[in-house]
C-alpha cells in the first residue's frame, strides 16, 4: 500500500487505511465529546463533505444516533478573495447550516490540513450563521506548514511534506477511488 507509484504520485494511503483513519476519529470524537449528540458535522467542499457524511454514517451505527453532515461552502470567505467579494458573504449565508447553532458542538470536516486559511474560512462561515457551544476540526491529512495559528482536534494521518509536494486526497463519490498519494507540485 504504502509508497506505491500511481499517477506519478506516491500513495501513502489506500481505501482500507482512509476507513481505519475515519472510524478512529469518529471514536475519538465520540469520547471527546461524550458521545454523539449536539453534533454537527460541517464538510468543506468537495471532498470533506463526502468524508463528514461517511462519518455522520459511521457515528450513527456506533452510537445509534444521527448525527446531521452538512455541505459548507467557504469560497465567500477566503481571505484571498478581492475586497468587493467580502459582501457576498452575508448575501448568502451557508444554507445547509441549521439556523440555531446555540447548543451544539460544530465539527469542521476538511480533507487536507495545510495553510490553515481554509479552515479559518470555515470558521467564519459558521460564525456568520450562529454561535455554536463549540467548534472542533477532523482533518484526514494534516501536512504541516501553517500559516495560521489552526491545530486539528481529530487527524488521520500526519504527512509531513515539502512545500514542493502536494497531498492529493480522492474519494470515490468525487474520483472513482479512494485514497491518499503525494506528488511533486506541477510547475516546481
Amino acid at each position: 500500500m504504502a509508497g506505491q507509484q500511481r499517477d506519478d504520485a506516491v500513495l501513502v494511503m489506500d481505501a482500507d487505511a482512509m476507513r481505519r483513519a475515519l472510524t478512529r476519529i469518529c471514536y475519538e470524537i465520540v469520547e471527546r465529546n461524550r458521545g454523539a449528540e449536539n453534533l454537527l458535522l460541517a464538510g468543506v467542499r468537495t471532498r470533506g463533505a463526502q468524508l463528514a457524511a461517511r462519518m455522520a454514517a459511521r457515528l450513527a451505527e456506533v452510537e445509534k444516533v444521527a448525527v446531521p453532515a452538512v455541505d459548507l461552502d467557504v469560497r465567500a470567505y477566503r481571505d484571498d478573495l478581492a475586497p468587493d467579494r467580502y459582501e457576498a458573504r452575508f448575501a448568502a449565508p451557508n444554507p445547509d447550516l441549521p439556523e440555531d447553532l446555540s447548543g451544539l458542538t460544530v465539527i469542521i470536516v476538511d480533507d487536507v490540513l495545510y495553510t490553515g486559511r481554509t479552515t479559518r474560512a470555515a470558521i467564519d462561515a459558521v460564525m456568520a450563521v450562529g454561535r455554536p457551544a463549540a467548534v472542533q476540526l477532523a482533518v484526514l491529512v494534516d501536512r504541516g506548514h501553517r500559516e495560521l495559528p489552526i491545530r486539528a482536534d481529530f487527524v488521520g494521518k500526519n504527512l509531513p511534506t515539502s512545500l514542493e509536494e502536494q497531498v492529493l486526497v480522492r474519494v470515490t463519490e468525487v474520483d472513482g477511488r479512494d485514497e491518499v498519494a503525494i506528488r511533486k507540485a506541477v510547475g516546481r
